[in-house]
């Protein structure tokens, strides 16, 4: 999809709602309450009736796009434009090219990356890289420099395949990093290399699993004879080093980091994926709703406060 293709194909309010329609019900609409096919629909109110409970409800109903007052189109212009942006795209910049105030665009964005965080993670298997790096955030109110904690954010980065996985943590002791293979290493991946970083603690993360080390300080390139290759997980910092510095000026609230990751994460595991746009639009029809106060509080409730997968 290009910004030409959306504003020819989902010009008007209606079209974007029956695409909406078939993102979010693909077998028929169902009563979001008692789940019957019972529903007829109130044209004039835009909304739907169960014949069965009376329930009646919206397409936008317990979805991303809940209670909003924006007309469909702006929000689908700013999912493209959030995805196409080859650094992330600020809310500044949002706020101009849509012209709308500047706290709906950064709640507007805001919205569309937590849809986008709840996108499918499939177990990694085969051969996996494990890397470690740091993004370095902001917490208000503190005038000294940031520090290892809720500051400074160590991300360990996981691609497998040509995909990327990463997580947010207040360490990479061997422990932290053993519950991040036990819940996401699938068990064909015993079998394998993992190819990791020079950190110490690595050896006793991957315990009895087959295993190779890459010195990535003194190896910059690897030729061996068996299909295992040098780590290339430091590739995928790229994008994330781009939207912390070169964008954000690493001045992100270290709260908001997992979301920034799920969102530099999506784009970069979908790049040449054709379906993007409307895998983004499937996520914001089934993704809870996020009201601006639960944005807009210290901390997200029901949040780990040391590990999260993004």
């Amino acid at each position: 999809m290009t910004l030409i293709d959306v504003n020819r194909s989902l010009e008007t309010e209606d079209l974007c709602r029956e695409l909406l329609k078939r993102l979010r019900w693909p077998f028929g609409v169902r009563c979001l309450r008692c789940k019957s096919h019972a529903v007829f629909e109130l044209a004039t109110q835009k909304k739907f009736e169960c014949s069965e409970c009376h329930y009646q409800f919206s397409i936008t109903t317990q979805t991303i796009f809940h209670d909003t007052h924006l007309p469909l189109e702006t929000w689908f212009l700013a999912v493209l434009l959030l995805l196409e942006a080859r650094k992330r795209m600020s809310a500044k910049q949002v706020q101009r090219t849509l012209r709308v105030s500047y706290k709906t665009a950064w709640y507007l964005c805001h919205r569309i990356r937590r849809a986008i965080a709840r996108a499918d993670r499939p177990m990694l298997h085969r051969t996996v890289q494990m890397q470690d790096t740091y993004v370095r955030g902001k917490t208000r109110g503190k005038r000294r420099p940031a520090t290892l904690g809720d500051d400074e954010i160590r991300i360990s980065i996981h691609p497998p395949g040509g995909g990327v996985l990463w997580f947010r943590a207040e360490d990479v002791q061997s422990g932290r990093l053993a519950k991040y293979i036990r819940e996401n290493f699938s068990a064909d991946a015993e079998a394998e290399a993992i190819v990791e970083g020079v950190g110490g603690a690595y050896p006793h993360a991957v315990a009895d699993r087959k295993h190779e080390r890459v010195n990535d300080r003194d190896e910059y390139v690897r030729l061996p004879s068996d299909s295992h290759q040098r780590n290339t997980a430091e590739g995928a910092v790229s994008p994330l080093k781009l939207d912390s510095v070169g964008n954000s000026h690493k001045r992100i609230r270290a709260k908001h980091v997992p979301a920034y990751l799920a969102q530099t994460i999506f784009g970069f595991n979908r790049r040449n994926l054709q379906t993007r746009f409307l895998d983004t639009l499937r996520h914001m029809v089934t993704a809870d709703p996020l009201t601006f106060k639960e944005l807009t509080q210290r901390s997200f409730p029901g949040r780990s406060a040391t590990t999260q997968r993004v």
